[in-house]
């Protein structure tokens, strides 16, 4: 498989996302640029996507609840509730901004994944999420990455 189609992929993998994918793919020796493109297209399909299709995983969850895939619907609804204690205070308080730190910070439980499902559940409409799970995404990358570029230090 192209390496690069490996990151891009990669990119779309919760928790993995666009920012570990980065670092997957220089470490695999692939051309730094086209490993940058392809981990920002992730980012920005995942933003696009996640925000209408969150309500359809709702009603697939509450549907799994009465069959024998039961645990994973609740493995689903525990996931959910964790989300919504560790985005609330952050969206609450700063919305929008809120938001798109909350997804920008490149640590476990936090991400595009995250902070769409964070939006959903909050309510933020996918106007104002969108912009910011693509700009805390794409932000995400730059902290992960930019020491090893010579950045922030």
């Amino acid at each position: 498989m192209n390496g690069l189609i490996e990151v891009f992929l990669l990119s779309l993998v919760p928790t993995f996302e666009g920012r570990y994918a980065i670092v997957y793919g220089i470490g695999r020796g692939y051309p730094l640029w086209g490993t940058l493109i392809m981990a920002f297209l992730g980012v920005i399909l995942l933003s696009l996507l996640l925000p209408p299709l969150l309500p359809f995983v709702d009603r697939i969850m509450l549907w799994l609840e009465g069959t024998p895939l039961r645990k994973i619907a609740r493995l689903y609804l525990y996931y959910v509730e964790r989300v919504r204690k560790k985005a609330h205070p952050y969206v609450e308080k700063w919305g929008f901004w809120g938001l798109l730190i909350f997804v920008a910070v490149p640590l476990p439980g936090t991400g595009v994944w995250t902070g769409a499902l964070a939006a959903y559940l909050l309510g933020i409409e996918k106007g104002r999420s969108i912009p910011a799970l693509i700009l805390g995404g794409v932000l995400s990358m730059a902290i992960t990455i930019g020491p090893a570029l010579g950045f922030f230090g």
